[in-house]
């Protein structure tokens, strides 16, 4: 596991969409008075979603203030979770589970593919800056080992090549479509179930 990178390379400013105030408000608005502070990590992930999939240090200072809240807690939420990236990720952003189920049905094959296609590095930009990829722990689609997130989809059932062909289509702007790649609804069992097939009479 990588440990998480800040960037180097920060904006002057940030501050939410008038749009997105709206949400906050919204959000701020489900938790009792004076338990504003809980809404920190919905505020984060919505700032996240806001600047191109990564916080910039602006934006926890924001937070901090917006939920009369001290800068050092919010940056240690904003640290303490992969959930959230600290520094450019690019328009895709690539988490490779390799937990152990991901890892023994061949996630390090994942990894290749991602090592070939975007950057030899976890955390690196491709060349033309618009994908990036990391190991990560569980992401809880242990049935349908080995998977990736990409942004806020799931791509499970891979193998190499199919990973390989996902990341071209990225690559080349298309969208791929989520879910699992062996043709499985969710994590159904392959070909019909296996299981409760008798039926009895009430």
């Amino acid at each position: 596991m990588s440990i998480k990178k800040i960037s180097k390379v920060q904006p002057d400013k940030f501050e939410f969409t008038l749009d997105n105030l709206e949400k906050v408000k919204k959000i701020i608005k489900k938790y009792p008075d004076g338990k504003q502070q809980s809404a920190v990590m919905s505020l984060l992930y919505l700032a996240q979603k806001q600047n191109n999939n990564w916080i910039p240090l602006v934006a926890i200072k924001y937070i901090g203030k917006l939920l009369e809240m001290p800068y050092i807690k919010v940056y240690e939420v904003a640290t303490f979770y992969t959930m959230y990236n600290l520094s450019p990720v690019g328009h895709h952003f690539i988490q490779v589970c390799t937990t152990t189920p991901c890892m023994i049905r061949g996630a390090y094959k994942l990894v290749e593919a991602c090592k070939e296609k975007i950057s030899p590095n976890e955390n690196e930009l491709s060349e033309d800056k618009v994908c990036s990829w990391m190991e990560v722990e569980c992401l809880g689609a242990c049935v349908n080992a080995p998977m990736i997130q990409i942004n806020d989809d799931y791509y499970e059932d891979l193998d190499k090549q199919k990973t390989l062909k996902i990341i071209d289509q990225i690559l080349k702007g298309k969208t791929p479509k989520p879910g699992s790649y062996r043709g499985r609804l969710n994590s159904e069992p392959e070909n019909n179930r296996k299981t409760l097939l008798e039926t009895k009479n009430a």
